[in-house]
């Protein structure tokens, strides 16, 4: 046998023998059905998408209201509004953003605590409006009379909401992340998970996006293809 031959017998009898010792080799990613585990921050941000879903169905409602169309579902409205008071208002502010999130940001002052005071003060406008909604809706129809004012409210309840959210996204849950320690933040993670099953029953954002999925049906806005925007305009040319 050769010196090569040899060579290449033992190293392949080493790498067998720390095969044995060290096991096979690991690697980072997780096992293919896996369940990832959803943090915090994720979470609210991925609730914030079930509502921003439901104000999409609002300013449709209020786009065709000023156009004097009778084609709003009052019961898909009212079941928006349902959504909106006990996913949106009671579990996500209430439960979570004012009980966990506001408070850290509160006691430590300056600019994040204004916009915590602020972001209160718009739950209360838009409980105050969702109660308007779901009363509209309980009546069944939408008078000629009353639509420009439901649809008024509906756009101003849209347009505070988008940049209400938007903040909390890019400003309010980072700064509350970096106000709290690694262990308090795996914690809450876990409070959030705990509470989300208490308040539901079972998972509320799968229960929340079927609930938003159908609103989307009555609505006609389930397709999403058939909402891609017209080609702009050709541009005229000036001499």
């Amino acid at each position: 046998m050769s010196c090569d031959s040899n060579r290449r017998r033992l190293i392949g009898l080493a790498a067998g023998a720390a095969m044995v010792v060290a096991g096979p080799l690991r690697t980072a990613r997780p096992a293919e059905h896996e369940e990832m585990e959803v943090l915090a921050v994720e979470d609210l941000m991925r609730e914030h998408g079930i509502l921003r879903r439901a104000l999409l169905v609002y300013a449709e409602a209020a786009a065709r209201l000023l156009k004097g169309s009778s084609e709003v579902p009052a019961e898909a409205l009212g079941r928006t509004a349902g959504l909106f008071r006990s996913f949106g208002e009671d579990y996500h502010e209430r439960g979570l953003e004012e009980k966990h999130v506001f408070p850290p940001l509160l006691k430590a002052g300056g600019a994040n605590a204004a916009l915590a005071r602020t972001l209160t003060v718009q739950h209360q406008r838009g409980r105050d409006i969702t109660d308007y909604v779901a009363a509209i809706a309980r009546r069944g129809r939408i008078g000629t009379a009353e639509a420009r004012p439901i649809a008024d409210t509906l756009t101003a309840f849209v347009r505070m909401y988008e940049h209400h959210a938007a903040i909390e996204d890019t400003v309010i849950f980072p700064a509350w992340k970096k106000a709290i320690s690694a262990a308090e933040y795996r914690e809450l993670s876990d409070q959030f998970e705990d509470l989300e099953h208490r308040f539901f029953g079972a998972d509320g954002f799968e229960d929340a996006l079927a609930r938003i999925g159908l609103i989307e049906q009555a609505f006609g806005l389930a397709d999403l293809a058939a909402l891609t925007a017209p080609e702009p305009p050709a541009m005229t040319t000036h001499d």
